[in-house]
């Protein structure tokens, strides 16, 4: 008989290539999916596995929830509002999905029975704020506040040493890093690791929470400007609209597959190393943002369209993070496996065929209007 896995948010980016990934697999599968309409604008989307059992509700809703838990085994947590800026100025609506959304969950499995076999939970590398930096005149590790426009007016788009004053070289970033960020989708994040590892402990439900680097691939809504930047940037080219690029473009991201994130999840499924702790999912590989956005112009045959290079500062930017991802390698027995210009072109492929909008621009503009991003600096 084959086990059964709800996927929370399965009707999402992430959240559907798990559920692919679990049903190829050998599970039976179980979606619940809210459909918010900024992710889902035309409803159920058309690739979900035809054998998935859905459950059109919100999570946050517990008989919804204790309905979707029958006679599920495992359970994969990916339900949530995605996006720094956004949090900003929904306060209320992410942190109500996010973490009461979560405690609903663990709510309902704390008073389940038979006890959960596994809750995997998806968080993000948000909540570190800046990487760790390594300081080049003796090679000590540094961690740094997130910056503020003094501090860039000061010192220049790049990290300084608060002891020194000299300019620091970004390092890969382990789990055990101070948790530094203060946005609200990252507290969001890191409240949903916290209750799920202390009421997992509490319950004895085994726990593990893949801490997500910047997931890219097929599935990313178009149309919501909140989305990755990979698909920002590719919704504007194939517009004819330049990417915009905050600060001097020299900022960098670490970009994982989402095919390598569903396999993070069958990984942790397969083993109990990783029960009762946090593991990074990344590339370990640092990418230049103004860099990337020339090649994706060059690779849609818009080498003509040059980014456009903002010289303005997004309140609670970071300028480098990227993982260390010895843990999950080690524990899990997982690496990142999709080469990076396979996962580009198919990215690239779906943009060319699914529905998009641009609204980069109402974006923009409504952090404006908050006072969330500069004017340019000169730096």
């Amino acid at each position: 008989m084959s086990r059964t896995a709800l996927i929370t948010g399965g009707a999402g980016f992430i959240g559907s290539f798990v559920a692919d990934r679990m049903a190829a697999a050998g599970w039976a599968v179980r979606i619940l999916d809210a459909l918010d309409p900024q992710v889902h604008p035309q409803g159920p989307p058309p690739y979900l596995p035809p054998d998935a059992d859905f459950v059109h509700g919100d999570v946050r809703d517990r008989s919804t929830v204790g309905r979707a838990l029958d006679g599920v085994d495992v359970v994969v947590h990916a339900a949530a509002a995605v996006g720094v800026a956004q949090s900003l100025y929904r306060v209320e609506h992410y942190v109500d999905v996010n973490v009461r959304g979560t405690a609903t969950l663990l709510d309902c499995l704390a008073a389940r029975k038979p006890r959960l076999e596994k809750l995997v939970v998806f968080t993000s590398m948000t909540q570190y704020g800046e990487g760790v930096y390594r300081r080049p005149s003796d090679g000590a590790l540094r961690r740094i506040a997130i910056r503020s426009r003094a501090d860039i007016e000061r010192h220049g788009w790049e990290p300084v040493c608060p002891e020194t004053g000299e300019r620091l070289v970004p390092a890969p970033t382990p789990e055990d890093a101070a948790l530094q960020a203060v946005n609200v989708y990252a507290l969001t994040k890191r409240y949903q690791e916290e209750l799920a590892l202390a009421l997992g402990a509490v319950y004895g439900i085994p726990v593990v929470c893949l801490r997500c680097f910047n997931v890219y691939g097929p599935r990313q809504s178009l149309s919501n400007p909140y989305t990755g930047v990979l698909a920002i940037f590719l919704a504007r080219l194939l517009a004819g609209a330049p990417p915009v690029v905050y600060e001097d473009g020299r900022q960098t991201r670490d970009f994982v597959s989402v095919h390598d994130v569903a396999e993070a999840v069958l990984a942790a499924l397969a083993t109990s190393r990783a029960d009762g702790t946090v593991v990074n999912i990344g590339s370990g590989v640092p990418r230049t943002i103004g860099d990337l956005a020339h090649a994706l112009a060059a690779l849609v045959g818009r080498p003509d369209i040059a980014p456009q290079i903002t010289g303005q500062f997004r309140v609670g930017d970071i300028r480098h993070c990227t993982a260390d991802v010895s843990r999950a390698r080690d524990l899990l027995g997982w690496r990142p496996r999709v080469a990076w210009e396979e996962g580009v072109a198919e990215l690239l492929a779906w943009c060319r065929q699914a529905a998009s909008a641009d609204r980069f621009g109402q974006a923009q503009q409504e952090l404006a209007a908050r006072g969330l991003v500069t004017e340019r600096l000169g730096t």
